[in-house]
């Protein structure tokens, strides 16, 4: 059946009410010799044809369930339980975007409410949106609201080492506006130590895109004592064996929620996750899900807080573009559930032991050499030979070795991200090992 199932008659009464003699009228503007280009296909195929000539070219790809894979950089490959997508894709689920009515879109908000409950425990902080497009749209919006927070500010100031593409992402919610970006190549602490009054904000990135873990320890009051707000985008899957950003005294957290329960998609949709202290939740965009109880006293769910034009005036929204990512964020929230507090602990013991054998057998290799600083999940290998020359070679055997860093910088040639999580087995990681020594050659 057609989206649109219209009779014959149905079209004849639409074309009546606009005055129109037939469909074909309705394209008059458009010159005739445009109208039916001859589009050169090539002859039609079966249905077996297609799927067969599909299939050959999906082969092509690398997959990181086919080959072994260490690439990361935002995107990351980890075990998925069966129960997640199984729930996901009930029925009832299938259009779980915005819930405009609340009387009928009860499931939808329960789940939303789920999601921010567990999120803000995770988190370690008192309210939690409903989420964003992705982690890069998710900081942007934590920086805008921090330069909400203090007017006058014009300066926000981020780590050098945050995910170039999320620099990116900032500069461009940032264009019109009157406010600064200022990089720092060193710790947060150092960082915060050194803020000047035009700060509105310091992000810290837990770990940075080099995997690297600093010691938050101090890092608010610092940003605080100078009048700013101290925002962190961290690795939820790491916040199962490190402290909480809240707990470190975060006014605003960001993370990319892919890692929970999500696909790689060949990059989305992924999860944004944005949460904040509770004296904040007035300058925080999206929408936030609360429990009440209706007029018989029985349990029921609202959107408690919506700061989202489509719901409010534009001119007092806080946001045009944040959405509740419905789907993702629901396999997130099951996730969760899933695999609860102690399970989250043990992936994230999983990523750490396996990614520090990793780096331990690497360092082995002549001519290699790995970071000395705390790391999870991701660390940087300096190679002998140019790294993008390694990665050609080994990922036509199915050895996806990581990311070259001169993807995004042209200088760094000889450097290699190497990322490993709970998916990677030991053989995978010394079949990585030997393929390294052996492409170095």
């Amino acid at each position: 059946m057609p989206f649109i199932p219209n009779t014959d008659s149905d079209r004849s009464r639409m074309l009546a009410v606009i005055g129109k003699p037939s469909v074909e009228s309705l394209f008059g503007d458009i010159p005739e010799k445009l109208r039916y280009p001859e589009l050169d296909l090539p002859p039609a195929l079966s249905e077996m044809e297609i799927l067969r000539e599909i299939e050959a070219l999906a082969a092509k790809n690398l997959s990181s369930s086919t080959c072994a894979w260490f690439l990361g950089a935002g995107a990351y490959n980890h075990f998925i339980p069966s129960l997640v997508p199984a729930i996901a894709s009930r029925g009832e689920f299938l259009s779980a975007y915005t819930p405009y009515q609340p009387e009928v879109s009860q499931g939808t908000l329960q789940a939303i409410f789920e999601y921010q409950s567990m999120a803000g425990s995770l988190f370690g902080v008192e309210a939690m949106n409903a989420s964003h497009y992705d982690g890069a749209t998710a900081l942007a919006e934590a920086v805008l609201m921090a330069a909400r927070n203090a007017p006058g500010r014009e300066t926000v100031v981020l780590p050098a080492a945050l995910h170039p593409e999320y620099k990116e992402v900032i500069r461009t919610y940032l264009e019109p506006l009157d406010v600064k970006i200022r990089e720092y190549a060193g710790t947060p602490a150092a960082a915060a130590a050194s803020l000047d009054p035009s700060a509105a904000c310091l992000v810290a990135a837990y770990p940075d895109f080099e995997g690297r873990v600093h010691d938050l320890s101090g890092v608010a009051d610092a940003v605080h004592a100078a009048g700013a707000l101290l925002v962190v985008h961290a690795d939820p899957i790491l916040l199962g064996l490190f402290k909480s950003p809240g707990e470190l005294g975060a006014d605003i957290v960001t993370a990319e929620g892919q890692a929970l329960g999500n696909a790689m998609n060949y990059g989305g949709p992924f999860l944004g996750m944005m949460g904040a202290a509770s004296k904040y939740v007035r300058k925080m965009p999206g929408r936030i899900a609360g429990q009440a109880s209706d007029a018989e006293g029985r349990r029921g769910f609202v959107l408690t807080l919506s700061a989202r034009e489509q719901h409010i005036r534009r001119e007092k929204a806080l946001s045009n573009i944040c959405s509740n990512q419905g789907l993702v964020m629901l396999q997130a929230c099951i996730y969760l559930a899933t695999l609860g507090k102690n399970g989250l602990r043990k992936v994230a013991e999983l990523c750490w032991h396996k990614a520090h054998y990793a780096a331990a057998e690497i360092a082995k290799l002549p001519g290699f050499s790995v970071t000395k600083d705390i790391f999870f999940k991701e660390f940087l290998v300096k190679t002998p030979v140019p790294a993008q020359s390694i990665y050609d070679k080994l990922s036509r055997r199915c050895v996806v070795p990581g990311l070259p860093l001169s993807r995004y910088w042209p200088d760094r040639t000889h450097e290699l991200l190497v990322c490993v999580t709970e998916m990677n087995t030991k053989e995978q990681i010394d079949l990585l090992a030997a393929s390294l020594k052996e492409a170095s050659k």
